[in-house]
């Protein structure tokens, strides 16, 4: 599994800055990240390579972080990569909260991170299938 923060922001200039801030100044690298908004706050979800340390952090600044696990899978960076996976998910009724891809790549292939409801069904599925999940020493090393 993946360590994911989510930091919770209010939605005025500034804030996203003042957390990528907070987090550089300590010197931890961000791998991936999504941010998703409303009028009133947005919440910024991010792969680092120290998330305990890093939460603890933002903590320390008064943001509101937490630690939530997901995956990261590989994809077949080809048209239809994603699709298969998100058929083979559906087919097998593994709900998706939600996904977002980071920009580099492993092995020339995509890697997409998932929150899923059921963590071990979803492995256990993705493994039956020949799909590579990733651990954190993984995404650290080769992202």
């Amino acid at each position: 599994m993946i360590k994911q923060i989510s930091v919770f922001l209010e939605n005025k200039k500034g804030r996203l800055s003042e957390v990528t801030k907070t987090i550089a100044d300590n010197k931890i690298d961000i791998k991936a990240l999504t941010l998703a908004d409303t009028k009133d706050f947005g919440v910024l979800r991010l792969i680092v390579t120290e998330p305990d340390r890093c939460v603890k952090i933002l903590k320390e600044n008064n943001f509101v972080a937490q630690e939530t696990e997901v995956i990261a899978i590989e994809v077949e960076d080809a048209p239809g990569g994603l699709s298969k996976v998100l058929e083979l998910l559906n087919i097998n009724n593994v709900n998706i909260e939600y996904i977002y891809a980071t920009i580099e790549k492993i092995k020339n292939k995509a890697i997409v991170i998932f929150r899923i409801e059921e963590m071990s069904k979803a492995k256990e599925i993705l493994n039956k299938n020949g799909i590579n999940i990733y651990e954190m020493s993984d995404i650290i090393k080769n992202m």
